[in-house]
């Protein structure tokens, strides 16, 4: 029983000591970011994701994504995400060494990105204990380590993408306000315009109807504008 407990023990502090190996943050991409990372084995398994979180793009629909190009040390092209605005990646390292993970934004407005990352890595017959009753406990260990880790991408990932859908609908219900507080504009500045045409309108209606009394050494000359643009008058003595 206490071989077993102290089994237990360290199977629960092996555990631990892996927890919190995925890197993440917040990357703002101007024109071209790059992220590097090293990876220690080759054939290690590197996943992680990226979500674009938050643009200024205030009146366009959508925003048109970003570019993500990954490259290993010997500089070939390992994978590659176009014109996108959050995925998923994951894929063997061809080789150790240090990996860049550069995002390009085509457009000239500052993008909010949250990038996780993790380097998968299950121990072999090389670097494991030489205690045969060891064996099968590491290679447990570091398969349920990798499925924890791929629970807590996947949760980084939602959350993130949670948090763009709602600036998302922050964006739009902002747009809609200004829209229509525009249009109630425009409709009062029209208004307004529409009277004062109707009053200039009425104005000159009455000018033309207007009649002139002239007095004048004992004549009296009635006069005013005709609708056809000449002044019609009539004397009297």
């Amino acid at each position: 029983m206490e071989g077993r407990a102290r089994g237990l023990t360290l199977i629960g502090l092996l555990l631990l000591s892996f927890v919190g190996k995925i890197a993440s943050l917040s990357v703002t991409v101007n024109d071209v970011e790059c992220v590097y990372e090293y990876v220690l084995y080759e054939g290690d398994t590197v996943s992680g994701n990226f979500v674009v979180v938050d643009h200024d793009i205030f009146w366009g629909a959508d925003h048109p994504g970003l570019d993500l190009i990954v490259t290993s040390p010997g500089d070939n092209t390992v994978h590659t995400s176009k014109g996108t605005s959050g995925d998923k990646f994951e894929f063997k390292a061809p080789r150790s060494g240090m990996y860049k993970f550069c995002f390009h934004n085509p457009y000239s407005t500052p993008e909010t990105v949250s990038f996780n990352i993790h380097v998968g890595h299950i121990p072999n017959e090389h670097n494991i204990a030489k205690d045969e009753h060891l064996d099968p406990i590491n290679v447990k260990i570091a398969e349920l380590r990798e499925a924890l880790e791929s629970v807590t991408l996947e949760q980084k990932y939602l959350k993130a993408r949670d948090v763009r859908h709602r600036h998302t609908n922050e964006s739009t219900r902002r747009r809609v306000v200004l829209y229509t507080v525009a249009e109630y504009l425009a409709l009062a500045a029209a208004s307004a315009l529409q009277v004062v045409y109707i009053r200039k309108l009425f104005s000159k209606s009455v000018a033309y109807n207007r009649i002139n009394l002239v007095l004048d050494g004992g004549s009296l000359t009635l006069s005013f504008p005709s609708l056809l643009g000449r002044r019609l008058e009539f004397e009297t003595s």
